[in-house]
């Protein structure tokens, strides 16, 4: 099964910039940036945040609202904030063996980063590759190099957690398929209802230099003392401003 995969993966891998790497830094940010985004939406903004900061030291040395400014639009900006405090503690004191001791890094990425970087023959389950595990009843305990984006790029392109393309999986004849998926119930409320779009517009607003966005003055507030209380923004009287940037 796991040759067929890789096989497979060989065919049809996406040509993505960070699987043309193996630089630590570069594969964090693309780590940090691809949790709950996909991955077409984050390639622009990794290349433009590795310009901008193309070591951990360019990007410890700017302040937290330079990263943010670059990283606006991605959305959950916290992110961003994480990833500078990281960017921080590897200027300072070098990579660590335990990559988790990094703001902002879980066992996820701790063990992708330590895979894709440093070539560690850790198993790094993600959403994707948990629901591949699941589905095909593969167990691999030592992965062979590769199987861990072979199992990612499964996951993320044929073995989907909604209309999964089973007709195309090279897993197809080893694989029970997908559990009939549990009805929705309930209605979610509209992205632009909530306080996260709110947030993520006063950022983007702060970062291009506009004035903050003109919603219900009740959200607007929630929004910014959220946003204070995150590190996000700071607060002068009535001014606000991005972490280090001048009072507008």
């Amino acid at each position: 099964m796991i040759d067929t995969l890789l096989g497979w993966y060989g065919r049809e891998a996406r040509d993505l910039p960070w699987r043309r790497t193996r630089d630590p830094w570069a594969i964090l940010v693309s780590e940090v940036m691809l949790q709950q985004t996909q991955a077409a939406r984050v390639v622009p903004y990794y290349e433009r945040f590795l310009q901008r900061f193309p070591d951990p030291v360019a990007c410890a040395a700017a302040p937290a609202g330079d990263v943010l400014r670059v990283w606006s639009g991605l959305g959950y900006n916290r992110r961003a904030l994480a990833l500078h405090r990281a960017a921080a503690a590897i200027a300072a004191e070098g990579w660590p063996d335990d990559l988790e001791a990094l703001a902002g890094v879980g066992p996820y990425t701790a063990a992708a980063v330590a895979s894709f970087a440093f070539g560690a023959r850790v198993l790094a389950v993600d959403t994707n590759v948990r629901r591949v595990l699941a589905r095909t009843g593969l167990r691999p305990e030592v992965p062979r190099p590769g199987l861990n984006q072979a199992l990612m790029e499964l996951g993320a392109t044929v073995c989907t957690a909604r209309a999964p393309r089973c007709g195309v999986c090279p897993l197809e004849a080893e694989c029970d398929g997908p559990e009939e998926p549990a009805p929705r119930t309930g209605g979610r409320p509209r992205f632009e209802d909530t306080d996260r779009y709110v947030r993520g517009r006063v950022v983007a607003a702060l970062a291009a230099g506009e004035p903050l966005p003109d919603v219900e003055s009740g959200r607007l507030r929630r929004a910014l003392e959220g946003l204070e209380r995150d590190g996000l923004v700071e607060r002068d009287g009535t001014h606000v401003r991005l972490p280090g940037q001048p009072v507008r």
